[in-house]
């Protein structure tokens, strides 16, 4: 057994927070010890298995700033963090003997981590470089990004193990972090599909509401957090070309995705949806917060197609939901999707433009055979090439090598 403690700076609802839930799941199920530290976790915003008690959390540092004058978000994750870091080092690890930090996302925490003693080995998970996500916007901004841009290449390289999501973000780490000595190994995201097994043997789920006036319309749904970088808008504007070119039989949009009220560009991007919803097919779209898991997967249930809309998207776990539960996915043709989708196999890979997306929808709204032949190949890749299993296997190997290692020179020097 291995005693694992992740850290992560916000547990609430995302790509990244499904992959450490996951990583933990996965871990406790081969046997391990697992538990999370985190700056941030509202049982109401947040993934099942965190606030059932299934795994255990613990909160530090919540008191500390998010923001200063509405800006400097980087620098405040960095002391929250830090702030993590030092209670981990001084409160936890000593008296829990912790073997293995899994930390991600906020690098800073690795330097302070490795004077805890015991010492663990620590394990990064890079999404993606953090120095990429952030707007450019002049010369101050720059200015004030440099020194935590240095931290983040300086602070991952003492990491004993790197991960990350996928070869587009293998390149792109390379690419960004030359002063990195060792390369990182790839770790896909998978899906707990035992969730969705359970779900499918359910038969008394009760249906939102608004299924009701769905009746027997062919379904588009789009997930994704209500962030621009989403491009949620390419989703509604092909779908109003699509809708406008058919004369009745009309089809209907349900964009769903993670919103925190406390995350400006969730409520600004929202309420900018709703604005271009009203002006283009308001009749013809839904708009949904933060969907529950089951809720969700009554929407894949119902839904005919996984539209995915992002951008050199770094991974995306949203098409293995959709392609699991059998649906076609038509996604941009580029980043991790091209990874995980098929072309004309599971689902299309378009232009980043309206002209591609409208032709792809058109072409699985009038051809339900191919729908159903898409979706079924979609389970299967998602079965043979990134079932839970196979990801469980993989993290379990890498956690006990690690920590197998440690013990080794520990012997050693005895």
């Amino acid at each position: 057994m291995v005693r694992v403690l992740f850290l992560h700076p916000d547990l609430g609802i995302g790509g990244a927070e499904r992959l450490v839930v996951d990583s933990a799941i996965a871990l406790k199920e081969c046997g391990h010890q697992v538990g999370f530290l985190t700056n941030h976790h509202d049982k109401n915003h947040c993934f099942e298995e965190t606030a059932d008690g299934n795994l255990r959390v613990q909160v530090v540092g919540d008191w500390l700033p998010r923001k200063l004058f509405g800006r400097f978000y980087a620098l405040c994750a960095y002391f929250r963090m830090i702030y993590a870091a030092v209670y981990a080092t001084f409160c936890i690890i000593p008296k829990e003997r912790v073997d293995v930090i899994f930390c991600d996302q906020v690098s800073v925490a690795i330097p302070v981590l490795r004077f805890a003693r015991p010492r663990p080995k620590i394990i990064f998970y890079c999404h993606f470089p953090d120095q990429l996500l952030s707007k450019k916007e002049g010369y101050l901004k720059s200015l004030y990004r440099w020194p935590i841009n240095f931290l983040e290449e300086f602070t991952i390289n003492m990491a004993d193990k790197i991960l990350v999501n996928s070869k587009f973000t293998l390149k792109v780490f390379q690419e960004t972090f030359r002063r990195i000595n060792h390369c990182p190994d790839v770790l896909y995201p998978s899906l707990n599909t035992k969730y969705f097994d359970e779900m499918e043997k359910k038969h008394n789920l009760e249906p939102p509401t608004y299924f009701r006036n769905l009746g027997d319309c062919y379904v588009y749904l789009d997930i994704n957090r209500f962030e621009r970088k989403k491009n949620h808008q390419l989703a509604i504007e092909s779908f109003h070309e699509l809708s406008c070119s058919l004369s009745d039989n009309k089809p209907r949009l349900i964009i769903t995705g993670g919103y925190d009220a406390r995350v400006n560009e969730n409520v600004e991007h929202f309420n900018e949806l709703k604005d271009l919803i009203k002006e283009t097919d308001k009749e013809h779209v839904i708009l949904l917060r933060s969907s529950s898991d089951d809720e969700k997967f009554q929407l894949l249930r119902r839904a005919q197609c996984l539209l995915y809309t992002p951008i050199d998207e770094h991974f995306g776990i949203v098409p293995l939901e959709g392609m699991y539960m059998s649906k076609p996915i038509i996604a941009i043709n580029s980043g991790g999707p091209t990874e995980t989708i098929v072309h004309n196999e599971t689902g299309f890979l378009c232009e980043p433009n309206k002209a591609s997306f409208v032709e792809a929808m058109k072409t699985v709204f009038a051809n339900k055979a191919l729908c159903e032949r898409m979706g079924a190949k979609g389970r299967k890749r998602v079965q043979q090439k990134f079932s839970f299993e196979a990801f469980s296997k993989k993290l379990d190997g890498i956690v006990r090598d690690i920590a197998e290692c440690d013990n080794r020179t520990i012997k050693k020097l005895e």
